[in-house]
C-alpha cells in the first residue's frame, strides 16, 4: 500500500469510529493525519530462514524536533495474524503526534521459539538504528502489544544483549544498548512453561514449541518472568480477570515479580474482561490509566 493510500485509509477509519464527544476531541487529527503523516510500508528489518521480516513505519515528515514512538506487535498465539490487521492499534499514540512502528515477525510455522522474539529484538534494534530518518527519539520508544503481543513487547523491552536472544542483529561496533521507555502490555504470556503443561496448556503454545527437544528449556528462555530485574523499564499491564486464553495468574505473577525487584509496574485489571474485545467503557478506562502511567514518564502528546 502506498505512503498516500494507507494516510487516507488512516484518515478514514478513524473518521468512521468516531461520533459526538469523540468526534469534536478528533476532527482536528482527522482533517491533518493525511497531511501530516508518511508511510514507508514493508520495509524488511531482517531475513531469517529465508523468511522476509517486514514493518511499517507511519511517522510525522515535518517534525522539527525528535517525537517519542510506539512499536506496535500483533498478537496471534505465535501461530497467526498480521501488521496488516494491527493498523488501528497505532491510532491512539498518532493521535497524540508520536511516530508508530508496525511490526510483522516470524510465525510458528516458519521457526518455532524463540523465533519471534529474535525478530522483535532485531525491530527494535533496527528502530534505533534508523530513528534519526523518521524523526524518532530513541530514548522515548514504547513497545506495546495484544496478547502475544504483548508477551513479545515484555520480551522486547526486558531483555538485554547479554541474555543471547540479540545474535541474529548483533550490535554495532561502539554501537550502545537500545532503551525502551516504558512497555505497556495488553494481557500478555508471561510464563511460557505454564501454557505448553498442565492445567493451563494452551494448543497456540504447544505448537510455537513443537517438538524441541529442549521445549521447557526454550520456554524458559521465551518467558518474561524469566527477565524480571532492577534494570527494567515501567510497564504497565492491562489484563481482564476472566481471560480465559492467557490466565489473569500471568499478569498478577509479573506484576508482584516486578514490584519485588524495585520495577515502576501497574497492573490495571478489567472486571470480567475477557481477552480482549472490552466493553467500550473499559476499553476506554484502560487507555486512559495507560495514558496517565506514561505521562508520569514524561511520555505524554507532542506540543
Amino acid at each position: 500500500m502506498t505512503k498516500i493510500k494507507l494516510a487516507v485509509f488512516l484518515a478514514v477509519v478513524l473518521a468512521v469510529q468516531v461520533s459526538g464527544a469523540q468526534a469534536a476531541d478528533s476532527s482536528t487529527f482527522i482533517e491533518d493525519v493525511g497531511n501530516k503523516y508518511w508511510i514507508r510500508p514493508d520495509v524488511v528489518y531482517s531475513v531469517e530462514n529465508g523468511h522476509e521480516n517486514k514493518l511499517d513505519v507511519i511517522y510525522p515528515h515535518n517534525a522539527t524536533d525528535p517525537v517519542p514512538a510506539v512499536i506496535y506487535i500483533h498478537g496471534g498465539g505465535w501461530v497467526f495474524g498480521d501488521k496488516g490487521g494491527a493498523v488501528l492499534m497505532t491510532l491512539p499514540y498518532l493521535k497524540m503526534g508520536w511516530a508508530a512502528v508496525n511490526v510483522e515477525y516470524r510465525m510458528a510455522s516458519v521457526s518455532k521459539a524463540p523465533g519471534a522474539v529474535e525478530d522483535c529484538r532485531c525491530a527494535l534494534r533496527w528502530v534505533v538504528r534508523n530513528a534519526k530518518e523518521y524523526h524518532i527519539d530513541p530514548n522515548k520508544l514504547v513497545v506495546t502489544g495484544h496478547s502475544a503481543g504483548g508477551h513479545l513487547s515484555l520480551m522486547t523491552g526486558m531483555l538485554q544483549g547479554s541474555d543471547g536472544l540479540d545474535n541474529n542483529c548483533p550490535p554495532n561496533p561502539g554501537e550502545a544498548e537500545p532503551h525502551v521507555a516504558a512497555i505497556v502490555n495488553w494481557y500478555g504470556i508471561t510464563d511460557v512453561n505454564d501454557l505448553i503443561q498442565g492445567p493451563n496448556t494452551k494448543n497456540y503454545a504447544v505448537m510455537w514449541l513443537g517438538s524441541l527437544a529442549d521445549k521447557e528449556q526454550q520456554a524458559r528462555r521465551s518467558s518474561p518472568l524469566t527477565y524480571v530485574r532492577k534494570q527494567n523499564p515501567p510497564i504497565i499491564t492491562l489484563h481482564g480477570n476472566a481471560d480465559d486464553v492467557v490466565p489473569y495468574s500471568h499478569a498478577v505473577r509479573l506484576h508482584e515479580a516486578l514490584s519485588k525487584a524495585g520495577v515502576v509496574n501497574q497492573l490495571y485489571t478489567i472486571p470480567g474482561g475477557g481477552h480482549g474485545q472490552f466493553k467500550d467503557e473499559d476499553n476506554r478506562k484502560a487507555y486512559d490509566a495507560v495514558w496517565q502511567f506514561l505521562g508520569k514518564l514524561n511520555l505524554g502528546p507532542v506540543k
